[in-house]
């Protein structure tokens, strides 16, 4: 039975309490799961999925939406405990997952180091100092826009570059279910896109949310905020207008 289940991780950095919402597509022979968190947070899906009685042995892929440390950090881990996965994400990002291209997010804090306030130069150093521990992996797969798989009923690939140029999000057709990765995130119970800081282009990402109104949106399940309801096609049309 096709389904769709979102895993909540609670964490702290530092910087007070956070989430981030990783999600688990099931159907009959497949397990797929959508971003995997920091590094060393393998224990905490495994935890996660446990408590939603899921077997995380089971799991078959992984789809990485961009290259982002919060979104792969634990993909080394995964990989080397189930090394039968298959790892799967846009042909651009692959580059940066397997370690071919500097990550873009590291190149960007390295710019801006120079120009940081002294009370910031040593956080930046640090920043810096975690996007360079993240172990890269072979990707096994890779997709492009407009690419469709059995898994869940039926997914399809939609490009939505901004946050990242090679950024993917998953739009699940039988559950009319859009997962955005960092596309959307959910901000105060509001739809916005990531913030500007972490948008490489944010002309792009409002052009990425222009094209999701060419599909039917019932629910968007943000890395960043979990589940979205409502009347999605207002929002994304607000997003669009800013």
């Amino acid at each position: 039975m096709d389904n769709i289940v979102v895993l909540k991780i609670d964490y702290n950095f530092g910087n007070g309490e956070d989430a981030i919402y990783p999600v688990i597509l099931n159907s009959e022979n497949e397990m797929v799961l959508i971003d995997c968190g920091y590094s060393n947070f393998l224990p905490m899906l495994e935890e996660a999925s446990n408590k939603m009685n899921i077997d995380f042995t089971k799991l078959t892929k992984v789809i990485i939406t961009h290259h982002d440390h919060d979104h792969m950090g634990s993909l080394a881990a995964i990989k080397k405990k189930y090394p039968n996965i298959d790892i799967i994400a846009h042909e651009k990002d692959a580059l940066y997952i397997e370690g071919i291209e500097k990550s873009l997010r590291l190149r960007q804090a390295e710019q801006i180091q120079p120009t940081l306030p002294p009370e910031q130069q040593e956080f930046g150093k640090i920043f810096q100092s975690i996007l360079k521990a993240v172990e890269n992996v072979k990707v096994d797969i890779t997709v492009k826009d407009g690419e469709c798989f059995p898994w869940c009923g039926g997914i399809e690939i939609i490009e939505t570059p901004g946050h990242m140029p090679g950024h993917i999000s998953i739009y699940l057709r039988k559950f009319k279910t859009l997962i955005s990765g960092d596309a959307l995130v959910i901000e105060n119970g509001k739809l916005e896109i990531a913030a500007a800081q972490y948008t490489l282009d944010i002309e792009e990402a409002k052009k990425s949310v222009a094209k999701l109104l060419r599909y039917d949106i019932q629910k968007i399940i943000c890395y960043h905020g979990g589940e979205y309801e409502g009347n999605i096609q207002d929002a994304l049309k607000n997003i669009v207008k800013e």
